[in-house]
Parts: structure tokens; sequence; C-alpha cells
């Protein structure tokens, strides 16, 4: 397997974007900001499609519009907070905006697709060196606001109290999952997303409750789907986007298992 250029690649690719998610989805799941993650997730697919309609790359636009888009939902806090038909009807438009702008691009048809569901095996090494930039920013930004934005998310009220600017933390900090959510659509998809970021994020909160620990497990199961993924996907044939996802709900699922639970407990 190995012997191919393209799979070795992918490894690399799935590795970087397996970290990124990993600690990025611990705080998102942390935070409750699962469901503005993956609204995130369709911006950014509007903002590949627009940029690839006016000859710049996808990669940039679809960083470009979920950056924006984080920053302005960081930036509106509170007002956002429990509008789920909000969110859902924003990302439902940014979606069909892609759509528009796919049907005005048409010979974009197989990007697209890729964008939407992920082909993690047709990215190039110039890719990857961009995604190591963008995972070394996240983690970089992610490392300097960790402790005031773990203070944030479990105590809001206390923190915002001590002088902490809770406005300016969501913002950073959405700022910093847009990239992820940028990243991860390289591997999995802008549709699916929401696999690789959130579940083994959610499966390590259920394992453990120690923040380092609980940080460590996520990017080690999110290791084990992206590679698992890609092995599974090569002796199959099957597309690695479908086994991400599924080891990514499997593994959940035996994480919130009652002899999971039980072994939690007893520690």
């Amino acid at each position: 397997m190995l012997e191919y250029e393209f799979m070795r690649t992918a490894f690399v690719a799935a590795a970087i974007v397996a970290v990124v998610a990993g600690s990025t989805g611990y705080f998102l799941v942390l935070r409750g900001q699962t469901f503005a993650g993956h609204a995130l997730a369709h911006i950014g697919f509007t903002g590949a499609t627009g940029a690839v309609l006016i000859g710049a790359s996808p990669l940039a636009g679809l960083v470009a519009l979920t950056v924006i888009a984080g920053l302005g939902m960081g930036f509106v806090g509170d007002r956002l907070a429990n509008r789920d038909v909000a969110i859902g009807l924003v990302l439902a438009l940014a979606l069909g905006f892609g759509l528009l702008f796919l049907h005005f691009f048409t010979g974009f048809a197989t990007q697209a697709t890729s964008l939407l569901f992920g082909n993690v095996l047709a990215v190039s090494t110039a890719t990857v060196w961009k995604l190591l930039w963008l995972g070394c920013v996240c983690l970089l930004v992610l490392a300097v606001i960790s402790r005031p934005l773990l203070f944030a998310s479990l105590q809001p009220e206390l923190a915002d109290a001590k002088g902490v600017n809770l406005r300016l933390l969501s913002a950073a900090f959405l700022a910093v999952a847009a990239l992820a959510t940028a990243e991860c659509a390289q591997v999995v998809g802008v549709l699916l997303v929401f696999a690789l970021m959130v579940g083994p994020a959610a499966a390590a909160q259920k394992l453990t409750s120690g923040l380092f620990t609980g940080i460590a497990l996520a990017i080690a199961l999110a290791l084990f789907e992206a590679w698992a993924g890609l092995i599974l996907a090569f002796y199959t044939d099957w597309p690695t986007s479908f086994w991400i996802t599924a080891l990514s709900t499997a593994v959940y699922i035996a994480a919130a298992s009652p002899p999971a639970r039980w072994i939690q407990r007893t520690r």
C-alpha cells in the first residue's frame, strides 16, 4: 500500500488533519458549539465554489469565508446562543449559494463532489504543505487561548467577572474552528466534517474528564479513524469518507456504551 506515493501523501495529510481536528473538536464539544462548526463547513463550500467562479483557489475561498464567518459568529456572541433555527437557515442558504455558483461553472462539478464528500487520495504534496501551515497556525492560537478558553467554557459568568473578554475569546476560537473545518474538508468533505471534528472529541469526553488526557485521546481517536479509514478504503475500494464516518460512529457508540461508562466510573 505504501509503495504508492498518493497513499503516503494521504496518510501524511490525514495525520495533520487528525491532530487539528482532535484538539479543536475537543473544545468545540466542550463549549456546545458543534452545530456552529457544522454551519462553518456549509459556509466554506460557498467560499470554495465562489472562489473557483472568479478564478481563485478553492482552498483559499474555503479558508477565507469560514474564517470570516467564524469571526462574525464569535463577535455576535450570546445573541446567537440557542438560535439553532437561525444558524440552520444560514447554513442552508450558504449551501444554496454554493450550488448556484456551481451552476454558473459546471466544469467544477468533480471538484465540488470532492469538497462535499472529500477525497484525501487526491491531495497533492503542495496541499499537504498548506495543511501543515494552517495546522500550525490553529495549534499555536489554540495553545495561547486554551487556558482562558477552558475557564470561559466551564464558568463563563465567573470568567466575565474576572475580566476575560468572552466575545473576543469566542471569536478567536471560532476562527480556529473555521481553519480546522477547512482542513477537515480536504479529507472527509464539508458534509462529513462533523464526523472527524466532533466524533473523536465526543468519544474522548465520554471516556475521560481530564483536559490534557481528553485532548490527547481525541487526537489519538481521530488519527486512528483517519488512518484506519484509508487502509480499509485501499483494500475494499470503498470511499475513504464512508469508512472514516463509519469508524467515528462506531467509536462513539462504543465509548457511550454501559461497559465504557462503568470502566470510567471505576477509575
